[in-house]
């Protein structure tokens, strides 16, 4: 018996560690293209065009060692040979040469430009360190709409202004906020109704909830959007402000619903012998025990509506109402060859969801499984 005891703890072990394993090999699976974004930002543009992020890392790369000009008298049509300086013989015709040639000292011997040019170029592999002239220029004309100077094609210098998001970014916090408190205050209402008041239609009404659940949002936005041009919401927060809160309400109540009604009844009854009212118990009982739920689908909200754009497209449209997400899709149409601010634009949008996650992630495990296993 304790054989089999040891070895069941054994196997428990030796999967815990694979699915650990799992799990991080997944997040450092993750991580990585938000490493690219975030090395990318502090990157020049020209270091951007010429290489990928990863060369920020220490890495071999070819540095000129040497040049050989060829005598006027050699064929360039024919077999090409010369002697290096070490005393190593090469031979290649020009089309050879043109691709490279490798010794087996690990030296490139490589024919440059045109026939004309009877240039021969020598490299070879050396290790560079980190890359060091990082900036932060990206994240000063993004933020601030700072003047750009740029060459064009012509040689010229050419100057621009900058995507200035510190408005857009008002613009976000000013439809996320609003939009993730309401849904809140009205499902939490809502849930405790349906989980612990007995009413006329209750189940039917809750049907009909989490029967919302499946209706696409792009299915639902022309409706919502011609009501809205009736009543003159469009282009308005308040719009959509109503807009996100219809459609996270019904994840609210469910979610909430699963948490409140597993709430100790006791407590409750003992409430309502000592004679406080369904609004006492609610504001006093059941919001402060409903945290990890509200938090979770808190998460939830904010993050939709703080990475939404197609509700903020329809519903706002653009000029002083654009939200984040709206001017990095304009700039991917106007500066679509500056990933250097593209990339800085992105990584500062994703900053304040990330802080919202890791500030209520304590809950969130907690509210997500509320209600799940029934007793």
């Amino acid at each position: 018996m304790a054989e089999k005891h040891a070895s069941l703890k054994r196997q428990q072990r030796i999967s815990a560690f694979f699915v650990n394993l799992t799990l991080i090999f997944i997040c450092l699976l993750f991580m990585v293209p938000i490493f690219g974004i975030f090395i990318t930002s502090f990157r020049q543009s020209e270091k951007i065009f010429n290489s990928g992020w990863w060369t920020f890392f220490p890495h071999k790369v070819w540095q000129e060692t040497g040049e050989i000009k060829l005598d006027k008298d050699v064929d360039l049509n024919g077999v090409i040979s010369f002697t290096l300086e070490d005393g190593t013989k090469v031979e290649g015709t020009y089309a050879t040469l043109k691709n490279g040639v490798f010794l087996k000292d690990g030296i490139k011997v490589q024919y440059i430009g045109a026939k004309r040019t009877r240039t021969i170029k020598l490299s070879e592999k050396r290790w560079v360190g980190f890359e060091t002239d990082l900036t932060l220029e990206n994240y000063k004309n993004v933020l601030t709409g700072k003047a750009i100077s740029y060459k064009g094609e012509d040689g010229s210098i050419l100057t621009r202004n900058g995507t200035d998001l510190s408005k857009s970014f008002i613009n976000s916090f000013a439809v996320t906020i609003p939009s993730t408190i309401i849904p809140i205050l009205i499902a939490a209402f809502a849930a405790y109704g349906f989980a612990w008041l007995n009413f006329r239609g209750r189940k039917v009404m809750f049907t009909m909830v989490v029967a919302l659940l499946v209706v696409p949002l792009q299915i639902a936005i022309v409706p919502v959007l011609q009501d809205f041009s009736k009543v003159n919401l469009n282009g308005t927060f308040l719009g959509i402000w109503l807009a996100h809160t219809g459609f996270g309400l019904p994840l609210a109540i469910y979610l909430l619903f699963n948490y409140i009604s597993e709430l100790p009844r006791d407590i409750l009854e003992s409430a309502f012998i000592d004679g406080a009212t369904n609004f006492t118990i609610f504001t006093q009982l059941i919001l402060p025990l409903s945290v990890p739920a509200i938090a979770s689908f808190a998460i939830f909200q904010f993050l939709w509506v703080w990475n939404d754009y197609l509700v903020a497209l329809v519903v706002l449209g653009g000029g002083n109402n654009e939200v984040v997400t709206q001017t990095l899709a304009n700039m991917v149409g106007t500066k679509g060859q500056d990933w250097h601010l593209l990339t800085a634009g992105a990584f500062v949008s994703m900053v304040v969801p990330m802080v919202v996650f890791f500030s209520l992630q304590r809950y969130f495990v907690r509210g997500m499984m509320a209600g799940s296993v029934k007793g």
